[in-house]
């Protein structure tokens, strides 16, 4: 049976703002994050969810509080990319793309890493028998790992970053993961 998982990241933060290299660490949502996730919950208004996961990131789990006021589950495997002492500097001091293992000198996560634990959190979120429709609240790179993780499955490709309060809607179907749609506006202000 086809069931539906919407992966979004959170609205922007003083870190985004900043240009603050997040990771583990957290920042508030800003004046227009709150905006961001305001006008996404509006995607979601005939949309049936039947249940909702955050990050334990508190940018996550306010971005979640605004779309819906279901409960939710707040889980560890859906947070960011951790930079390891890196979290909190300035962007500027990041590698070029592809990260691969840089930050595991630092402390942190592998590029692999993140993929795999996001895939296996995604994946047992959505093997549950009663979770049919559900909303995951991430990260901007856990988002897009989980989307190199599948996307060769994918219907619709990615073409751009994910912006802040980006939704990605995947079909979950014989344990694989097929990305549907995209919905990803750059709102500014």
């Amino acid at each position: 049976m086809k069931k539906t998982l919407y992966l979004m990241r959170h609205g922007q933060t003083l870190f985004n703002l900043q240009h603050k290299i997040q990771g583990w660490c957290d920042a508030p949502l800003t004046p227009l994050g709150i905006k961001q996730a305001q006008m996404a919950k509006e995607y979601f208004t005939n949309i049936t969810l039947d249940h909702a996961y955050a990050s334990t990131s508190e940018r996550a789990s306010d971005t979640l509080e605004i779309i819906t006021d279901m409960p939710y589950t707040r889980l560890k495997g859906l947070k960011e990319w951790n930079f390891g002492a890196f979290e909190g500097k300035d962007e500027c001091l990041n590698p070029k793309l592809p990260y691969g293992d840089f930050f595991k000198q630092f402390g942190g996560e592998g590029e692999l890493e993140l993929r795999e634990r996001m895939n296996k959190t995604l994946t047992e979120i959505m093997g549950k028998n009663d979770h049919q429709v559900v909303l995951a609240v991430s990260h901007g790179a856990a988002c897009a790992q989980f989307y190199r993780a599948w996307e060769e499955h994918a219907k619709v490709k990615k073409t751009e970053r994910f912006y802040n309060c980006c939704i990605q809607k995947y079909e979950y179907e014989n344990g694989i993961f097929t990305l549907v749609e995209i919905f990803n506006r750059n709102i500014t202000e």
